[in-house]
């Protein structure tokens, strides 16, 4: 009999049998800016290239937003509110009663839920009611970003609703298998590994800008130092501050650019008054910025996978990181990036002046970082989706291990 605590792998299995009828259920969104967004939009662009019908449920962006719709996919559009913290982004409301006239009324093949907020909860109700086939992702850490904001005496609470929501799915996927081992120490079940992928045609190296250099006040040799991401308390910002000033005692006139908006923006503009704040980005601009700088810094160690990651690898950059979610999954350490054990800050500025002292190195590093990214393909991982959705509709956890277990290993 499978045991809950063992890995669950997913590879390359059988193509898909039929087209399916999905239901997607998420919080976020493109035009929305964030990590979940992006790869969801990925994913269903993938399983929409692959014939598979579409009912993407989200809350509404703005009041004048109409739902897209064609003949296989349909946007429904559901009321929401701004997160605290995040004016940027909505919370869908409770919407049981509306889910359920519209699944009465075009039942789906399989419910997919992207997030746990108010609208992820209806969704997983309404869906066990009718008895309706139901997977779901772990993509973000609420519970250890509760520490960041006063409130970490919520930690075991929402761990607990946390785990209560996704052991009663079918299976939970999980980008890594750090986090798997993470999560099933905690009690969850039937973790299913899938990795995240990369659009290497849109980051690519090729994409450098020397008039977007100059813009920002560097010239050809200058060392221009690249943070993207969430400017919040989560992401560990005050180890990027000190990790460029020892950067720059090595390189003095290295510059740093950091793309991406939040609540720190204004106390990290106090304490880096040279540094060049590139707002939000996204799409090619958003590549052109990765690929215009020479050495990306990620001091994050909240992230579930970090999509910035493989962005910067894709992009041919040497990636300094923690030993942790994507970089901990795809960076061999002096071979394609630096990593420094997870906590250990003083090894995280030791590697980024590793990086900035040795140019021929950090250019070493960058281009097997992009030979790296460049077989983490968006088709594989569709495939790897599609795959589970089939074998969850079996209707037996057994079968969907069995099945699962067969595979080979995820990839590395």
């Amino acid at each position: 009999m499978w045991a809950p605590e063992a890995p669950i792998m997913v590879e390359d299995l059988a193509p898909a049998r039929r087209s399916l009828r999905i239901a997607v259920v998420t919080e976020t969104y493109p035009p929305e800016v964030n990590g979940v967004a992006s790869t969801l939009a990925r994913l269903v662009e993938g399983l929409r290239e692959r014939g598979h019908d579409i009912q993407l449920i989200r809350p509404r962006q703005s009041t004048t937003e109409d739902g897209a719709r064609d003949a296989r996919f349909h946007e429904v559009l559901m009321r929401g509110m701004p997160i605290p913290r995040y004016p940027d982004l909505k919370l869908g409301m409770p919407s049981r009663k509306a889910l359920t006239s519209l699944w009465a009324l075009r039942r789906p093949d399989l419910v997919h839920i992207a997030t746990e907020g108010p609208l992820g909860w209806s969704a997983l109700q309404v869906a066990t009611r009718l008895k309706l086939p139901v997977c779901s992702d772990f993509r973000t850490n609420f519970h250890a970003y509760s520490a960041h904001y006063g409130i970490g005496w919520l930690h075991r609470p929402i761990m607990a609703y946390l785990r209560k929501f996704h052991n009663r799915g079918a299976f939970t996927m999980v980008p890594t298998e750090q986090l798997r081992q993470e999560l099933t120490r905690l009690g969850f079940q039937r973790l299913l590994l899938v990795a995240r992928g990369v659009d290497t045609r849109r980051f690519d190296p090729e994409r450098r800008s020397e008039a977007l250099r100059t813009a920002w006040g560097a010239s050809p040799r200058s060392l221009v130092v690249l943070y993207v991401g969430r400017l919040a308390p989560e992401k560990n910002l005050a180890t990027l501050v000190a990790a460029f000033a020892a950067v720059r005692a090595t390189a003095p006139h290295a510059r740093l650019v950091l793309v991406g908006d939040g609540p720190s923006r204004e106390q990290l503009a106090a304490q880096l008054p040279d540094a060049v704040f590139a707002g939000t980005r996204s799409g090619d601009d958003l590549a052109a910025h990765y690929a215009s700088a020479d050495l990306f810094l990620f001091p994050s160690m909240t992230e579930t996978f970090g999509n910035v990651t493989p962005e910067a690898m894709a992009s041919g950059l040497p990636v300094v990181a923690y030993a942790h979610a994507a970089a901990g999954l795809l960076i061999r350490s002096g071979e394609n990036g630096l990593l420094a054990p997870l906590a250990d800050k003083p090894m995280f500025l030791h590697q980024a002046v590793v990086a900035a002292r040795d140019r021929q190195l950090a250019a070493e590093l960058g281009q097997a970082a992009r030979r790296t990214a460049s077989g983490l393909g968006w088709d594989r991982i569709v495939s790897q989706v599609e795959a589970a959705y089939h074998s969850a509709l079996l209707g037996s956890s057994g079968s969907l291990a069995g099945e699962l277990l067969a595979a080979a290993a995820a990839p590395a």
